[in-house]
């Protein structure tokens, strides 16, 4: 009843209460009006470049004239556009899940402010994480790439790729662009930003990287391992916050974390710093997409390895203090059982010296009789 006359009183039109509270409808509104531009002649040749996928190249299959063709993309500037819409949608699924699913799970387990946010936290990124996952491996598997290991350099520079491998990108770019509008539309803690931007800083940076620098390829087996990982831990949240004594999923997590972060450096070393070494071309050529170079190997396996390092730190950290809370827990247990051992032992104590003191008047008026 409390969030129904809260949600009833209409802040000033403009101000911050009535854009959070209706932002999921601006932002629709502002969706449709690229969608209605394709209506019309005028605006259709703009509004194209928001809602499909640019830089189209269509290429006979098999090399022959006569068969049938296969549409792939590069990348360009026009992807920003596109970019940009699938941001918009983006918010649009973010408010839809928020409101019809994880705010009816809420009222009905009444947590606390701490676990309401991450509670939020955790459905949001399950859901993405699952269809990322889900959506990443049906490429893996449609495009050879598990089957193949070889592709990940062979053929180096992967300038072209088949429709589905940049559309998962530019979705990827658009999440991880609407999640910093989100800190505020969600009225996020000013102590949990400066983590939430380092983590979307961190997944922006490295998609980038390897869609800019076509190594989509190596980019797309690496999301897929990190996010089937980052998965299994989030669904283990959910199901600690629903039951507090179910926590073997952290501990597979555990596991599948450490076995995560070794095969992502292995993968990334075996293709950055054996595969694209050994490659026929070499050199910078900015024209057909080649930045198979020492400086640009040498960054790109600093950048994951220093990433993967700050994980490692990061996944410790939060090991230890789950051991010193379940061992603060397991202490108060133990002290909270010794005193009430000792409150039952006084208390038996008491009674017998009660019982003896009962009987002393009793026995002096027999002896005065």
């Amino acid at each position: 009843m409390g969030i129904r006359k809260k949600n009833n009183k209409n802040p000033p039109v403009l101000s911050h209460e009535f854009v959070i509270q209706n932002h999921a409808d601006i932002v629709s509104c502002v969706a449709m009006v690229f969608l209605l531009g394709l209506m019309f002649e005028i605006t259709s040749k703009v509004a194209v470049l928001f809602i499909t996928v640019q830089y189209n190249v269509t290429i006979p299959a098999n090399g022959g004239p006569e068969e049938t063709a296969v549409n792939y993309f590069h990348y360009g500037l026009k992807d920003m556009a596109t970019v940009f819409f699938y941001m918009l949608v983006a918010i649009i699924m973010h408010a839809i899940i928020q409101e019809y699913v994880l705010d009816k799970i809420n009222r009905k387990m009444h947590f606390s402010k701490t676990k309401h946010s991450k509670f939020n936290e955790s459905g949001q990124l399950s859901a993405f994480y699952l269809f990322s996952c889900l959506w990443g491996a049906s490429i893996l598997v449609s495009e050879n790439f598990l089957s193949n290991p070889v592709s990940l350099w062979d053929g180096y520079p992967h300038t072209l790729m088949p429709f589905q491998l940049k559309f998962y990108y530019i979705c990827q770019l658009g999440y991880w662009l609407h999640a910093i509008p989100e800190l505020y539309f969600q009225k996020t803690k000013k102590e949990d930003i400066p983590r939430q931007l380092v983590y979307i800083s961190l997944y922006l940076v490295h998609i980038t990287g390897a869609y800019v620098l076509n190594l989509n390829r190596l980019g797309l087996v690496l999301l897929v391992l990190h996010y089937f990982v980052e998965l299994l831990f989030h669904v283990s949240r959910l199901i600690y916050f629903s039951n507090e004594d179910r926590q073997t999923g952290f501990t597979v997590w555990a596991v599948l974390f450490v076995l995560g972060r070794l095969l992502t450096l292995s993968l990334s070393v075996l293709t950055v710093g054996f595969g694209l070494a050994g490659a026929e071309k070499q050199g910078l050529n900015l024209a057909e997409g080649s930045f198979n170079v020492l400086v640009v190997r040498v960054t790109v396996l600093a950048a994951i390895c220093t990433t993967q390092a700050f994980m490692m730190w990061k996944f410790i950290n939060f090991q230890l203090r789950r051991w010193r809370e379940h061992a603060q827990t397991q202490t108060l247990k133990k002290k909270s059982s010794s005193s009430k051992s000792k409150s039952k032992k006084a208390n038996g104590v008491n009674g017998s010296v009660g019982a003896s003191g009962a009987d002393s008047p009793r026995s002096r008026k027999e002896k005065s009789s």
